[in-house]
């Protein structure tokens, strides 16, 4: 790392070439590209997965001090499936002093440009060695909660720690505690904007209804890429979503997004009058809804085409058509 960036290293050598065609055979879920400088990279990145017979997500880890002012942060986000604020690397380059900020925006734009984000590094350090964590690293989990981003992670604290188990139930202790505050559900997300696409507007407007009807227990989306449940995401809501799907992929990527489950459901194989009642049973048979709840379904009329959602249903549990 170098202060205030301008490191001129490519940010995939000959062995990252060589270590995608790898992941790409061992079929992973994730793809991280370290220190990427520009769009270019990640799209460059993408290229190498998929010519070698991979579909991974792609994941920035913001780490050069060149990529955190728009429009260039704007662009690699745009290019990417998942950002990373990786931390450690990010500080060293912009200043401790700058940090808290360029976190906020960072998640911030990715929650506007409808991209997951992960928050990482130090996030509870200490507890490699001890088995509680300062209240300074709570507060840090906390805060990153709150700005909405979807996941945080643990390094060293599970990589070589004293106290891997103890650390997770720490941190997700901390998390559930906030995400019980009516504030981390209020949400303006989009609400003056247009929306260009179908399958979008349909999302925001099962969010609307879900914040404002009474009594709705779950979200059921009905997903072939999993827009539809990233897209529902950005809205802020105490209700769990449910991304139903048949792509192992797909799942596989939900299982970043906050507040988004992944079920296995395949909607091509059985008759079309069939989906409503078959996709209700699958959240009753798994103990997430009983009869008589309330339930927000949102589906395609050519399920398993991409881009296909164009409605929206409210269903109550044991009376679905």
């Amino acid at each position: 790392n170098r202060r205030n960036g301008g490191l001129s290293a490519d940010a995939l050598t000959e062995k990252d070439i060589q270590d995608i065609k790898t992941a790409a055979a061992i079929g992973v879920d994730f793809l991280a590209i370290s220190f990427p400088r520009s769009a270019d990279d990640m799209h460059y990145a993408r290229r190498l997965m998929k010519e070698a017979g991979g579909r991974a997500a792609m994941v920035s880890k913001l780490e050069r001090a060149e990529v955190v002012n728009q429009p260039v942060l704007d662009e690699i986000i745009k290019a990417s499936d998942i950002v990373m604020v990786a931390r450690g690397d990010l500080g060293v380059e912009i200043g401790d002093a700058n940090l808290p900020l360029t976190q906020k925006n960072i998640i911030k734009r990715c929650r506007t440009l409808n991209r997951i984000v992960i928050t990482a590094t130090q996030m509870m350090e200490t507890m490699i060695d001890n088995p509680i964590p300062t209240r300074a690293e709570v507060f840090d989990v906390a805060n990153a909660v709150i700005d909405g981003t979807d996941a945080v992670m643990l390094s060293g604290e599970t990589a070589v720690g004293k106290h891997p188990s103890k650390v997770i139930e720490t941190m997700s202790r901390v998390i559930t505690e906030v995400e019980k505050r009516p504030s981390t559900r209020v949400s303006n997300h989009r609400l003056e904007c247009e929306f260009d696409r179908v399958d979008e507007s349909v999302a925001m407007a099962a969010m609307y209804v879900a914040n404002h009807l009474g009594n709705v227990k779950a979200i059921l989306a009905l997903t072939e890429s999993g827009s539809t449940p990233v897209w529902m995401s950005r809205i802020r809501s105490h209700i769990p979503i449910y991304a139903l799907t048949r792509n192992a992929d797909t799942m596989g990527k939900m299982t970043l997004v906050r507040g988004v489950k992944p079920l296995s459901f395949d909607s091509t194989a059985m008759p079309r009058h069939d989906i409503n009642r078959a996709a209700t049973d699958v959240l009753v048979e798994s103990g997430l809804v009983e009869e008589n709840d309330l339930v927000i379904l949102t589906t395609g009329d050519h399920m398993g085409d991409r881009g296909d959602t164009n409605k929206m249903k409210i269903v109550r549990i044991g009376k679905v058509r």
